[in-house]
This record gives structure tokens, C-alpha cells and sequence, in this order.
């Protein structure tokens, strides 16, 4: 398997790692889809709703699509709440943000977490995706739309609209918390929200932050990331240089996939590989030696047509280059902002967040705040640093994002 098909599809992870643009197809026992306007309480709800009502709406996003939605809100609650719309990272994901493999969703725990603080929340599936799993539409129209990040940011101001309208929303008091892609789409609409027609938000948390162009992310996804495992983990006395005891030791404990990749480009057989030792000392230089053959194997210099690429992942990047980063866009947005980012993302670095962030000081907003978790990964769980482990969102994420909301009700 070659280095481009086995990073071909990694763009997609500025979602929540490529797997979960996947899905499993089905949707997961218990879980409702939204197919009916009918209103549940906690009763029938599974444990974490209590106390919470979840009404099952639909939602028109235009261009021939009307999507599935739930809006949560504290049972107990009367009069106009305030609320947080969720915005997902990109690929299509159903309302929960399901992670593959049945371990949990991204936005269910937050979402009742904010039910606890007294906000309803509104969380959707996106366009082509019509139930839990998630399970997705064989209209290619809707799954393949002509500029598709564009068509996400104008569907995500769609159900912004939709949540103004509801009698059990305040419409002056309606956060949007993003993952992933989700985080720019929410630092886009909360920069012009007149453009998007939608009232300016009341706050905005981004989890795992597009800081910085999609360019320089792919990049890293696919070609910085195995600079840095090499330095990190093979280069153990820090020259820069790699013994072929120190390229065999580095394989010691790696997936199979992995060592397969390195042992290519560092070994062959007991000695350093005579192709990557261009100047013949015995020892492979990270940088200047082995750098150059990861580039040629990832096929990272043609971005954004990377060899093995989806076409459609290529017509996404495109498309999403054309619009700011948060970086770019929050700082534009004078309400609250809360940045989260684990300290083992390899998909949107930590370094990312906190630039961003500090363009927001630098803006002259005072109501901001970064958090970058050690050990968490993209979807804001535990992972080993360059495993790409998915997983719900760790305990600290989400009663951070419940006391920010508590304090900013």
C-alpha cells in the first residue's frame, strides 16, 4: 500500500478523523432519527435526558434538501431560553456527530450538559444525511453539492433562522459551538452575520480549531506529521539523524501500517536504506534526506490533487480555501469566545488555536479564552500522541464548555 492511498483520504479529518465522514450506514438502537414531528420526553429518553424534552423537527435547508434536527430544552423551563446550535466537523454526520466503531457521538453529552445550565440546543443532520449511523441519501446532488463547503456554511445559517423562529428560543441569545469544520463555519457566520441573515450570535466555542489555512493543515495531516513522529519518537539523542539501531527501535510498537511506512523509507534489511542516505554517511537525516522522499510518497506537492484523493475531497478543499480561517474570521466578532484543542491533534494543531486566539486579543475582545487539554486528540479524547484514536469528548471538555455556558447564560 502506498503512502498516498494509505493518507489519501486525511483532509476529511478537519471533521473528526477521516473515519467518522464514513459512518457505519446504520442507524444505532435507540437513537431517533427525526423522521416524525413528534415531541419525547426524559421518560422515554435514555439516561443523561433527564429532565430534558427533545422535539423532533425538520428543517429546510434549501436547494431541494429538508433535513432531520432535535431541539433539547430543560422540561421545566418556561418562556424564550437561550440556546447553542452545534455545528459539525466536515463529511456527513448525522445530529449526534456518531463516532464509528460505537464509541459515542462528539455533541450528545455537551448537548445535555447544556440542558443542565437551562439552554435548549438544536443539533442536525447535515445535508445527504437522512438518520443516526449515520445513514445517508443515494442522491449524489445532495451528498456531492457543486461548492460544498459553501452550501454547508449557508445550511448552517438556514437552521441559525430556524432557531430564531422557535417561541422556545431567544433569538438575541443563540451560541454556536463548532467541531472541526464546524469551528470556521461558526467564526464565518459570527463575523457577518448580516450576510448570512441570521442574528449576530451570543457566544461561539470551537473545538479542534481550523486556525489556519486548509493548505498548511493537509500539509501537516499528511506530510508534517511523519517529520515529527520521527523526530519525536525515533530520534532519540536529538541530532537530527537517524542510526539504522535508532530507525529499527522506532518501529518497535508501531501499527503495522506505520512501521511498513518508515521501514520503507529508513531501512533495508539491517542497514539505513542506500536511496533515502543520499549523502552516504550511514545515517538518514530527517529533514533533508528523509523529507524529501515522504513528499514524493504522499504526492503532497500536487495539493490539492493528491494522488488517490476523492475528486470530491479535492472540489472540497478548493472551495473551503476560498473562505477565512477562524484565525481570520473570529476576530471580527466582538461576543464570547472559547477555544478548546487537545495537545495530541493531528489533524488541527494546538498552534492553530492559540494563534487564533490571539488574533482575538488582538482584536480587543476581553471575553476570551483558549484550553489546550494534554493527551486529547480531535474528537477531544484521550489518544496516544500519533494514534488518531476517536472517541467522545473527555470529562474536562465538557464541564469546561458547561461552565462557560453557565457563566455567559
Amino acid at each position: 500500500m502506498t503512502i498516498a492511498k494509505r493518507y489519501g483520504h486525511l483532509p476529511m479529518v478537519l471533521a473528526t478523523a477521516a473515519l467518522l465522514t464514513v459512518g457505519v450506514g446504520v442507524a444505532n438502537a435507540g437513537e431517533r432519527t427525526g423522521a416524525t414531528a413528534a415531541t419525547t420526553t426524559a421518560a422515554a429518553a435514555p439516561s443523561g435526558w433527564e429532565g430534558i424534552t427533545r422535539e423532533q423537527v425538520r428543517i429546510d435547508l434549501g436547494a431541494g434538501w429538508v433535513t432531520d434536527g432535535e431541539l433539547t430544552y430543560p422540561a421545566a423551563a418556561g418562556g424564550r431560553l437561550p440556546l447553542v446550535v452545534f455545528l459539525h466537523g466536515s463529511g456527513r454526520n448525522d445530529m449526534n456527530q456518531t463516532v464509528p466503531g460505537g464509541k459515542g457521538s462528539t455533541f450528545v453529552r455537551l448537548a445535555q450538559a447544556a440542558g443542565r445550565e437551562g439552554y435548549a440546543t438544536l443539533r442536525f443532520n447535515k445535508r445527504g444525511v437522512t438518520g443516526i449511523g449515520p445513514v445517508r441519501t443515494t442522491d449524489p446532488a445532495q451528498l456531492t453539492p457543486e461548492k460544498p463547503y459553501q452550501r454547508t456554511q449557508l445550511d448552517a445559517a438556514a437552521v441559525v433562522r430556524f432557531a430564531a423562529r422557535s417561541p422556545r428560543v431567544n433569538p438575541s441569545k443563540i451560541m454556536l459551538l463548532g467541531h472541526s469544520e464546524g469551528t470556521n463555519v461558526a467564526a464565518n457566520l459570527a463575523a457577518e452575520p448580516k450576510r448570512y441573515g441570521i442574528p449576530k450570535p451570543a457566544g461561539v466555542v470551537a473545538m479542534a480549531v481550523v486556525g489556519k489555512p486548509v493548505e498548511q493543515l493537509v500539509t501537516f495531516q499528511v506530510y508534517g506529521r511523519l517529520l515529527l513522529q520521527l523526530h519525536d519518537e525515533f530520534d532519540l539523542d536529538g541530532d537530527g539523524r537517524l542510526t539504522a539501531v535508532e530507525a529499527s527501535d522506532g518501529l518497535v510498537g508501531q501499527p503495522e501500517e506505520v512501521a511498513a511506512l518508515f521501514r520503507s523509507v529508513l531501512l533495508d534489511g539491517g542497514r539505513v536504506k542506500a536511496g533515502t542516505d543520499r549523502n552516504h554517511d550511514g545515517r538518514i537525516a530527517v529533514d533533508a534526506e528523509a523529507g524529501p522522499v515522504l513528499r514524493e510518497l504522499t504526492g503532497i506537492d500536487a495539493y490539492p490533487e493528491i494522488p488517490s484523493l476523492d475528486p470530491f475531497l479535492v472540489t472540497y478543499l478548493k472551495d473551503l480555501g476560498r473562505f477565512p480561517t477562524v484565525e481570520r474570521a473570529l476576530p471580527r466578532f466582538s461576543g464570547p469566545t472559547l477555544l478548546l484543542n487537545g495537545e495530541n491533534d493531528l489533524e488541527t494543531p494546538a498552534r492553530a488555536a492559540l494563534a487564533a486566539d490571539a488574533a482575538v486579543a488582538a482584536a480587543g475582545n476581553r471575553d476570551h479564552k483558549v484550553v489546550i487539554y494534554p493527551g486529547l486528540a480531535h474528537t477531544m479524547n484521550l489518544s496516544p500522541r500519533y494514534a488518531d484514536e476517536l472517541g467522545e469528548p473527555d470529562q474536562r471538555v465538557i464541564d469546561e464548555v458547561q461552565g462557560w455556558l453557565k457563566a455567559h447564560r
